[in-house]
Formats: C-alpha cells, structure tokens, sequence
C-alpha cells in the first residue's frame, strides 16, 4: 500500500477507536453515580466502624463535572477495549506474515478477558486497600479526602491490576522472541512471591491467611504458567535447532554429485 492508502486506513481505524470510545463514555456517564457511591461506601464504613470524619471534599466549582468527564472516559476506555485493541491489530496484521499473525492473535485473544479480570479484581480489592491503607490515621485524626485524588488512585488501582494481570502474556511473548529464556525468568520466583504475597496481604478481604492465599494464588497460577510455557518453547527451539544442525552437518559431509558440479560448470 501507498503511504496515503496507508494513512487513510489508520484514519478508519482511528474513528472506529474513538466511535467506541464515545459509546464507552456515554455508558460510563450514566453508570458513573451508581459506581461513585459504590466507590466512595469504604470511606463511610470507615466513618461508622473507627467514629472518625472520612468523606471526599470536591474543593472547586467544575470539581465534580470534571470527575465525571474523567471517569466516564476512562470507563469508556475499559468497555471499549476488545473493539480498540482489534483495530490495533487489524492495522498492523497486513505487515506481518501468517505465522507472526497467529501468534499476535493469541496473544490479543488471551490479553483482552486477563486485562479485564485485571480491573474486576481491582474493583474487588478497592475497599480492602482503602481500609488498609486508612487505618495508618492516628486517633483524633480524620480523613477528608480530595475527590480528585481519591479516583485517581481508584483508577491508577485498576489499571496495575490490569496490567498485572497481563504479565504471562507479555512474558510468553518476550520468551517467543527469543529474548529472555524461561530458566532466566525462573530465577526470580523468590521476588516474585514476596512482592504477590505482600500486595495479597494488603488486599485481602479477611485477616486470615486463607483470604490472602485466595488473593495471591491466581496471580502465582498465571506466573508460573506463563513460565512453564516458556521453558516448554525453549525446549522446543532447541530440540529445533538441534535438529537444523544435525541435517546441516549430515549433508556438509555428503560429497556433491559429479553430474550436478558439471552442470553448474556449464552454467558458469
């Protein structure tokens, strides 16, 4: 394709993004009231439990009306995303070959539900975390919260949920590249199971370690999957390589027919 039948189609793609994102923030318009108050129920349980002031101070006159803009938007980014990130792929797929499109496919295929089980288990978590992280108030003190920085940090919340969640993906893809090898990913489990194990801690819904483990398991399931897989290719491209090898040597010690050097003489 020419460079302008080329910017004519990321055109296309580009309003079939934004049409989705509109659709997206409409919804998230009229869902936003419900999802606030939603949002904002651990600050007062926090009010009734400790008996201190907990509650979001909207400190200017356009404080709301610019939240709800941001938040529909950033809805309206999540329920978009099957239809903008299959319009990514759709735009890129024509440059790649059959086997570099199947693999890309899988991988959208596989990122789409984990980058939205991602946000769900933020959004489950949230209430957890904001408890946790307001009881470091000392007594006497209170809690009176900026709105904005509230959903900024509900939204920054899901949004590393949601990428980590979309960690084996990007790790099984690294591994496909011939980047990083499953053992060398291995090597760091120890760090790995710190890090979930505190993160789990933080958000568990119960004081019990059974709650922490029910937190914490999926995402060690989903690591050391992604892990496994790697080293299962790895295996694969040197059992591959092995064998590329093994026929290169085979026939290097295979003399040429004397018939075909004649030919290739005539041809000189």
């Amino acid at each position: 394709m020419a460079l302008k039948e080329h910017l004519i189609e990321l055109r296309n793609r580009l309003f079939k993004c934004a049409i989705a994102l509109v659709v997206g923030a409409v919804i998230g318009w009229i869902l936003y009231d419900r999802l606030f108050t939603d949002v904002a129920q651990p600050l007062m349980e926090i009010s009734k439990q400790r008996g201190v002031v907990a509650s979001l101070n909207f400190d200017g006159v356009s404080t709301s009306f610019d939240l709800k803009i941001q938040s529909a938007f950033f809805l309206g980014a999540i329920f978009s995303s099957p239809v903008w990130i299959y319009q990514l792929w759709a735009f890129i797929t024509p440059g790649l070959t059959s086997k570099e499109r199947r693999y890309t496919l899988s991988y959208m295929f596989s990122a789409i539900p984990l980058f939205l089980a991602g946000i769900w288990t933020g959004w489950l978590i949230l209430p957890n975390i904001v408890v946790a992280l307001t009881s470091f108030t000392p007594v006497g003190g209170s809690n009176i919260i900026h709105a904005t920085d509230y959903l900024t940090f509900v939204m920054q919340l899901m949004l590393f949920m949601g990428i980590a969640f979309l960690v084996p993906v990007v790790l099984v893809a690294v591994n496909m590249a011939g980047i990083i090898a499953g053992r060398t990913m291995l090597k760091a489990w120890r760090i790995t199971i710190l890090a979930v194990t505190v993160v789990s801690a933080m958000a568990a819904p119960g004081s019990d370690a059974f709650s922490m483990f029910f937190l914490g398991a999926p995402l060690l399931v989903l690591y050391f999957g992604a892990i496994g897989l790697c080293i299962l290719n790895d295996k694969r491209r040197a059992r591959k390589t092995s064998k590329r090898v093994a026929e290169t040597e085979a026939t290097a010690d295979t003399a040429t027919p004397f018939q075909e050097l004649g030919t290739d003489l005539e041809q000189l």
